[in-house]
């Protein structure tokens, strides 16, 4: 587990789906109940990729596009 995963999911709001998946996380179970709703994973590390796939959802929004300039010029062929 990504630790910046991990604290970023623990600075969530109680309640929260992150928050309660990262407590089943470091708790050291599998079952993790949110919004009325019980969720059994198969592992740890299952639980492990689904918190880092919730972060990856949460905070791809937030990244900076990338941007590539093009220059171009008229003349002077070899």
């Amino acid at each position: 587990m990504d630790p910046a995963v991990l604290a970023w999911a623990l600075a969530q709001p109680a309640g929260s789906r992150a928050a309660a998946l990262a407590a089943a996380y470091t708790g050291g179970t599998t079952r993790v109940s949110f919004e009325g709703r019980t969720v059994e994973y198969r592992s740890l590390d299952e639980l492990g990729r689904a918190l880092a796939t919730l972060h990856g959802a949460e905070n791809g929004a937030a990244r900076r596009p990338s941007v590539t300039l093009a220059s171009f010029a008229r003349g002077g062929g070899a």
